[in-house]
């Protein structure tokens, strides 16, 4: 017998009941988190980074107290993006291993097992991975025929679920043939944006068949997501970060533009030469009064922190020296504090074609995670602690129980940096005040449990689904 959807109340309701049972030595809650926007879905896990300003997240309390128990669901598919509607039903955008088709998946959120599938045309690498849910709790991506597509699911009257596109709309006016969407985000006045791997920026309003776009300088690609605040929609290409904003028919405008020390190429564990964060509003005023990206610059990196009205620069620190300097992941943005984790020589099985070689050529893995806090009276950062961990997941951090999570890569020689395909991978918990590590659980050991960078969700009744290369993870307490 099916569990019945969660109701938005009850949903909330789990959520207060763990907060009461944070685990012991957590820590005071970060604030605030971004505002609202009100056509995505619910904040901490309506995008792959947990709101529409990528902060990474979430209001929801992850596993109470006490022994984790973990459980893996086969879907033959990568799965980086797992999302959950006011409904508590888990939506993935996958792609699957044989053939790379990006495939949308409703989940069990008892189990993680996919309760429908629905392949998309298939286009770019990253056309399988950038997605949001709307306030209707229907999946927004754009496939490869360069279609964006609100994506809805239903149980039908035999008692199955379906999943089935609600609209659509033809962005092919705006992206060029051959050139494919790499971040989508909703703004606060309805209007999706899109970013694409040649460098074109779009808005599409299909509530009126509206598309605008704009070309950004010749030569710069993007390479991540992007994210919306009140203020604007942020971009990181492979040169600079900007600040667009949208007159009054949709058409994309540059309010400010900051270039950044790209490096001599891409790094080890990088996916392009550039930047790899998607752009993060973060403050502690506002939720988003300052914008941060890291930069490439060889051989140490840094984090850059922004003014997000002016685009002022505040400070500039060097990061992830104890655990490799380089980074393909967005970095965690909450009040004051910034983290950021390393990706340098991480072994991705699969590059983008246009990818070009990495300078050096290799590196082994090391890991790394970085904590910097912006000075109260905005004058500059401080950089509060530097870590070895070995994350191979995008980490988030809880606002209600006050700890980050993510997955570990463990070597299976201890104390060696090497990585084989039969590693072992730990869900994990960390002090945001320290960075050490206050609880784990072996997940499995091997391929089978790459996580591969990808971003878990932490579900309401405290339970968090973590994409891997071959399917799901779902953890909770016992």
């Amino acid at each position: 017998m099916r569990r019945k959807p969660l109701s938005r109340a009850a949903a909330l309701a789990a959520a207060a009941l763990l907060a009461l049972a944070t685990p012991a030595g957590a820590e005071t809650p970060y604030a605030p988190a971004p505002p609202h926007n009100p056509y995505a879905g619910p904040d901490g896990t309506a995008t792959m980074h947990g709101d529409t300003a990528s902060s990474d997240t979430t209001p929801l309390p992850g596993p109470a107290p006490g022994p984790l128990t973990s459980r893996r669901a086969a879907l033959a598919s990568a799965c980086p993006t797992i999302l959950v509607g006011s409904d508590g039903y888990p939506v993935a955008l996958c792609t699957t291993v044989f053939g790379q088709t990006p495939t949308v998946h409703l989940l069990d959120p008892t189990s993680g097992e996919s309760l429908a599938e629905l392949p998309l045309t298939k286009g770019s690498l990253l056309g399988g991975v950038y997605a949001y849910l709307d306030n209707r709790d229907r999946l927004v991506a754009i496939d490869g025929n360069r279609t964006l597509l609100r994506i809805a699911h239903r149980r039908s009257t035999a008692g199955t679920w379906q999943l089935y596109a609600d609209s659509s709309l033809s962005l092919a006016s705006a992206v060029p043939d051959g050139d494919g969407s790499v971040g989508i985000a909703p703004d606060w006045q309805g209007r999706v944006w899109f970013a694409t791997d040649g460098g074109v920026v779009g808005t599409a309003d299909d509530r009126t068949g509206t598309v605008r776009s704009l070309g950004l300088p010749a030569g710069e690609r993007i390479a991540n997501s992007i994210s919306t605040a009140p203020g604007g929609t942020a971009v990181a290409t492979t040169h600079a970060l900007y600040l667009l904003t949208a007159d009054a028919d949709g058409t994309p405008r540059i309010a400010w533009r900051r270039p950044y020390d790209r490096g001599p190429g891409r790094k080890p564990g990088q996916l392009s030469w550039g930047t790899g964060s998607t752009p993060v509003f973060f403050g502690p005023r506002t939720g988003t009064d300052y914008l941060t990206i890291v930069d490439n610059a060889a051989p140490t990196e840094h984090l850059l922190v922004h003014r997000a009205d002016s685009g002022q620069p505040v400070c500039s620190v060097p990061v992830l020296e104890a655990g490799g300097s380089g980074s393909e992941n967005a970095p965690i943005g909450v009040g004051n504090s910034v983290f950021v984790a390393s990706t340098y020589g991480y072994p991705y099985p699969k590059l983008p074609a246009d990818a070009g070689p990495s300078v050096p050529a290799s590196a082994d893995y090391r890991g790394g995670l970085s904590r910097v806090d912006v000075r109260p009276d905005g004058s500059g950062c401080d950089l509060v602690w530097d870590r070895v961990v070995r994350s191979a997941a995008v980490p988030v951090l809880s606002t209600a129980d006050g700890l980050i999570r993510t997955v570990l890569r463990e070597p299976v020689v201890p104390g060696t940096e090497a990585t084989t395909l039969l590693d072992p991978y730990h869900y994990a918990e960390i002090s945001p005040s320290t960075g050490e590590v206050v609880r784990r659980r072996w997940l499995g050991s091997g391929f089978l449990y790459d996580t591969l960078q990808m971003t878990g969700t932490v579900a309401p009744g405290g339970v968090v689904f973590q994409g891997t290369v071959t399917g799901v993870v779902r953890v909770s307490s016992r």
